[in-house]
């Protein structure tokens, strides 16, 4: 069953770059997705890009993702959209295809449904042409990566309702999306009209050799391209403009605007000369590496300033810090597995790729990680969640030990048991038990201590009396436990 509340099931019209992200980014959010696309590879392709998503989004948060939904490939786009609660249509960028197939699967859809379309520049009024209820399409343009960039242009045309915007913006937010509505239909709509700004300069730069391929990303990546991943433009300048702000800014550098600079209103001949150019340079670029290892480079560095942006809360850090919390809200409290007289177990995971060091062993660090991750579930099961961390209460760690007793591999499925060693009105002393699964082998310990703190004048406070409550029924029930071998070891403490 589906974590998110009236969306369970999802038909995707189209399975390419950005109908695979779309599948991933459902996927992953515990959504079933029945997809369409003509393409004899498209379960490959999708595959591929599903497997990409997986690697990202475990390094992208710490919240614990849902059960994976189910993925079924269909042969028509009317199979797709029966019994859906929502439809995003993905096909090439040919007016009459998408015309007709969002005709055919229109008529097979129940009424309710919503369509969006992910065009980068078709207009919807066109697009809902010929549409059995038309009003419910609107535009839904996303970004690639789609599972990872948060942005979704929502653009209604003439015929759509203002509920069709509303509950397409209600379903991407709910997949950790931030949707942009826009006021009015226009040609690219809003980021592609800026981004093709852009990519015509930098046409003409290389066309006349002033600039590589490589010299020009590089102008971005290492400059304005890091502003803009969390301030964007018009804020930039209103900083530019120093304590007079955007005003004293225009009227320092609007002048240059008239200035005979650019050729925004041009672009080059896509001459044999300039595509062997442009594609040698970018070949060079790429240094021999696949498109599938530029991709997990890409979802690295998208994953890693996302986290860091995550740290002060701001642009696409605030829209995966509200997807985190919206995560922790949907994920179901462990459940004790037998009775609260032993160690129960609170967390599994398969171990990843990406956790392997080069002994092909699970990193150390990694073991700190699979205990603090049973941790944070433990105390989810106590009550810890998103509307506790939110009444400004949390449990912060202050201390933790690391035993390590035998190894794990990539693809063994691990698993955590939780007891209680000791706690008061500000304490929680907890220790874990890491097991293989296939053979129940204790492969490592985590020893940490918590103190509750009020997160909001960040210091330490008793905690609520209901939660002490909570803690005392399985510490009482844990109290003839047998303090653990590792408990209160220090490092070269003699085993």
């Amino acid at each position: 069953m589906s974590p998110i509340p009236g969306l369970a099931d999802v038909g995707l019209l189209g399975g390419g770059v950005i109908g695979g992200g779309w599948a991933a980014r459902f996927l992953l959010n515990g959504v079933d997705v029945t997809l369409y696309d003509p393409d004899p590879e498209a379960p490959r392709k999708v595959g591929e890009v599903i497997a990409n998503a997986r690697r990202a989004y475990a390094s992208l948060t710490m919240a614990p993702l849902p059960a994976e939904g189910s993925l079924r490939f269909v042969a028509t786009p009317e199979e797709a959209v029966v019994g859906v609660d929502f439809v995003q249509e993905s096909a090439p960028e040919r007016l009459d295809l998408k015309q007709s197939i969002l005709m055919r699967a229109s008529a097979a859809a129940d009424p309710s449904v919503v369509f969006g379309s992910s065009t980068s520049g078709l207009l919807p009024t066109q697009i809902q042409t010929g549409m059995h209820h038309p009003e419910r399409l609107v535009v839904g343009h996303p970004f690639n990566p789609v599972y990872l960039l948060p942005l979704v242009e929502i653009c209604g045309g003439e015929a759509t309702s203002e509920a069709a915007k509303t509950r397409a913006a209600e379903v991407y937010t709910a997949i950790g999306m931030r949707p942009l509505v826009l006021g009015k239909e226009i040609d690219g709509f809003v980021a592609d009209r800026l981004l093709e700004a852009l990519w015509r300069e930098a046409l003409w730069l290389v066309n006349d050799g002033v600039a590589t391929t490589e010299q020009i990303d590089d102008a971005i990546r290492f400059g304005a391209g890091l502003r803009w991943s969390f301030m964007g433009t018009f804020l930039v300048y209103r900083i530019a403009g120093g304590e007079a702000g955007m005003r004293h800014f225009m009227a320092q550098f609007g002048p240059a605007l008239q200035w005979p600079w650019t050729k925004l209103m041009d672009v080059p001949e896509l001459t044999e000369d300039l595509l062997d150019r442009l594609v040698a340079q970018s070949d060079d670029q790429a240094a021999g590496q696949s498109i599938r290892e530029l991709e997990a480079l890409r979802d690295d560095c998208l994953v890693a300033v996302m986290q860091g942006l995550r740290t002060v809360g701001y642009g696409a850090g605030e829209v995966l810090a509200d997807y985190e919390r919206a995560l922790f809200d949907r994920a179901p409290a462990p459940v004790a597995v037998g009775d609260l007289t032993q160690p129960f177990k609170v967390h599994e995971i398969r171990i990843p790729t990406d956790w392997v060091d080069y002994n092909g062993h699970t990193n150390d660090s990694r073991y700190a990680q699979l205990s603090g991750d049973a941790a944070d579930a433990f105390l989810r099961y106590i009550g810890v969640d998103a509307d506790y961390l939110r009444g400004g209460h949390s449990y912060y760690t202050v201390e933790s030990h690391i035993s390590y007793l035998a190894q794990s591999h990539a693809g063994d499925v691990v698993y955590v048991t939780s007891q209680v060693l000791s706690h008061d009105a500000k304490r929680l002393h907890l220790f874990n038990r890491m097991h293989r699964s296939d053979d129940n082998t204790l492969i490592a310990t985590g020893e940490h201590m918590y103190l509750h703190v009020d997160t909001n004048e960040g210091r330490t406070v008793p905690a609520p009396q209901y939660m002490i409550d909570r803690i005392a029924v399985i510490a009482d029930g844990q109290a003839a436990l047998a303090r653990p071998p590792q408990a209160g070891r220090f490092v070269g403490a003699p085993r």
